[in-house]
């Protein structure tokens, strides 16, 4: 299955047996002072560097997020897309769970958007599918409800075929939904990676549809997170996750390398080419 986003010079293909799509997520003032700050000041050009930083990073779509309390989402996220768009030529991916902010960034978007995101609540449901599906853009599906992120990979999959359904319902076609199993911290719950990779497994035989991620999630409050993060891409990937929301500069390494193992990198040409531009920097 192929779910195709694109900007308005550029395609990005998430699917099977494909290279790993990264989503770059450092356009995300949650505990970024600075950044948050930044869109407090209307100052733009902190977005704008960062969105070419992480499209030379090796990110092939990029997450745009300005959730920040106090501030105006529905006017400031529009802006942010306008910003992004002109400073790269990636695709973006849109992130709220405001319909009103949303429906504002999709109107002024050049391009198949996707959404992060809606989850299996029905009010969630009912506002944010008939804005994805009116502007025709692809939507990040979480596997939880009302009653929280799921402990257990049953319940997980069963909210992720409610999405499917729902948005299929809502004239949404499954190739346009991707899903997020969710990762939780294994700090805090030794069990919590193999939920997630149980979940994953299951939707991709079950449901068939791609999968994301917000894979650093798994190694809050551990030490060398980057270490951590790197092994839960690894057994992700080899699970079905094939666009994770991560920092592409410290993860593309690994995933790269991943990729050539598991035979989608020709020749080794991505992995060799992500190699000398890290000997290399511009």
């Amino acid at each position: 299955m192929l779910t195709r986003i694109t900007s308005a010079t550029k395609e990005v293909l998430i699917g099977d047996d494909r290279p790993t799509v990264l989503i770059g997520e450092r356009i995300n003032p949650t505990g970024r002072r600075r950044l948050a700050a930044a869109l407090a000041d209307g100052d733009w050009e902190a977005v704008r560097k960062e969105a070419i930083a992480q499209a030379q990073a090796g990110a092939d779509v990029l997450d745009v997020n300005v959730g920040v309390p106090g501030l105006d989402e529905t006017k400031l996220l529009p802006e942010a897309v306008r910003v992004v768009a002109e400073a790269v030529d990636l695709p973006i991916c849109i992130d709220s769970n405001n319909p009103q902010a949303l429906a504002a960034a999709l109107a002024v978007y050049r391009g198949k958007a996707l959404v992060n995101s809606v989850t299996g609540e029905p009010r969630s449901l009912q506002a944010v599918l008939p804005v994805v599906r009116d502007f025709g853009a692809c939507v990040i599906g979480l596997a939880m409800d009302e009653g929280g992120i799921p402990r257990e990979a049953d319940r997980r999959v069963a909210i992720a075929s409610r999405i499917v359904e729902r948005a299929e319902a809502a004239g949404i076609p499954r190739e346009d939904v991707v899903i997020d199993c969710l990762a939780m911290a294994v700090g805090a719950d030794g069990g919590a990676a193999l939920v997630t990779l149980e979940a994953m497994r299951r939707v991709r035989a079950e449901l068939g549809v791609n999968l994301s991620l917000g894979a650093s999630n798994i190694s809050f409050g551990m030490p060398d997170r980057v270490l951590l993060t790197g092994a839960f891409l690894a057994l992700t990937i080899a699970s079905g996750l094939n666009c994770p929301i991560v920092d592409a500069a410290r993860v593309r390494p690994v995933v790269t390398a991943v990729d050539l193992l598991l035979g989608r990198d020709p020749y080794a040409r991505r992995y060799v080419q992500a190699y000398r531009a890290r000997q290399n920097p511009a």
